[in-house]
């Protein structure tokens, strides 16, 4: 990844914003749909934020009492209304809808830590290619650390001289913080994923861009995450990983995660869920298909390895 440095956009650096009095340039992007009381104690948190950063809610077209309780108990709290669940675009709507430098995204079960906003801003204030930071995640009450913290501060794609932090190709959604200019440059979230392990396609768009992704583990996110089971999600996260292969990696390697999917499939259904969908979707895939300029698709093939052949 290193040898992407000088493949970055040219960059105005922003103005440092050193006076803590300030309301800190990072605006708050929240997706929900359905989920008004654990929305309404993510929205209190971060009010409390000393940062005092501008608040977004982006309704998937709820069907319960969000709207009327964002604009009952949270007048101050900007709010678009989709009028269809769009998923994880629904992000990109607000991303668009907000004005400030770095939008930091939570969903309605997350929020940020006291400081870690500025701090965030401070990473990209001096690093003008860090495109996307991916945060510490503490999780539940007990603010267990995220066993993805480890796995992202110990990335074989190592550090680089103008970024803070590691870099990575991947990052928790509800924990990270995105330069406005580089989300847009890059294309947001891709609508043929929807939700689920969606996050790797836009670290590659990113990357392939010339921006930056790394994970700074001094930048701390909570999430308290429905205890519930979610029957859906294997299926769900296997579909998006062999979509994101089919749009950005080399086709070599999309048939063998196909294969490998397809095999599961026999005796697995929700690998049978998965490849169903897959299929469904891959003439869209194929369509949109960008393979990943070398630098990038090397640092691709490094994670494989490190994650013992998955990306």
């Amino acid at each position: 990844m290193n040898d992407a440095t000088n493949r970055g956009p040219s960059i105005t650096r922003e103005r440092p914003h050193a006076d803590p009095t300030e309301p800190a340039p990072v605006g708050i992007v929240i997706a929900t749909r359905n989920r008004s009381a654990s929305l309404a104690v993510t929205v209190r948190h971060l009010l409390a934020l000393p940062e005092r950063p501008e608040i977004l809610v982006v309704d998937n077209a709820s069907t319960d009492d969000t709207r009327a309780m964002l604009a009952r108990d949270f007048p101050q709290v900007r709010v678009v209304s989709l009028p269809f669940n769009r998923g994880a675009l629904a992000r990109t709507h607000g991303v668009r809808a907000l004005d400030t430098p770095y939008v930091a995204f939570s969903d309605d079960d997350s929020w940020w830590a006291p400081g870690a906003l500025r701090a965030a801003a401070r990473h990209f204030e001096e690093h003008p290619r860090l495109g996307l930071l991916s945060a510490r995640t503490l999780v539940g009450p007990a603010d267990a650390a995220d066993p993805l913290n480890d796995l992202l501060a110990d990335s074989p794609l190592g550090t680089a001289t103008d970024l803070p932090g590691t870099q990575v190709l991947g990052f928790l959604g509800c924990a990270a913080v995105a330069r406005r200019t580089a989300y847009l440059d890059a294309g947001g979230y891709h609508p043929l994923l929807f939700f689920g392990a969606e996050e790797t396609l836009l670290a590659y768009d990113l990357a392939a861009r010339g921006w930056g992704v790394t994970h700074c583990p001094d930048v701390t996110a909570h999430h308290h995450p429905d205890p519930g089971p979610r029957t859906d999600r294997p299926a769900v996260v296997r579909r998006n990983e062999l979509l994101t292969a089919w749009l950005r990696r080399p086709l070599p390697h999309a048939l063998a995660r196909t294969r490998a999917l397809a095999a599961d499939a026999r005796r697995d259904p929700h690998a049978r869920r998965a490849l169903r969908e897959t299929l469904t979707r891959l003439p869209a895939a194929l369509r949109a298909r960008r393979p990943l300029p070398p630098h990038v698709e090397r640092a691709a093939r490094l994670l494989d390895t490190a994650n013992g052949g998955t990306s």
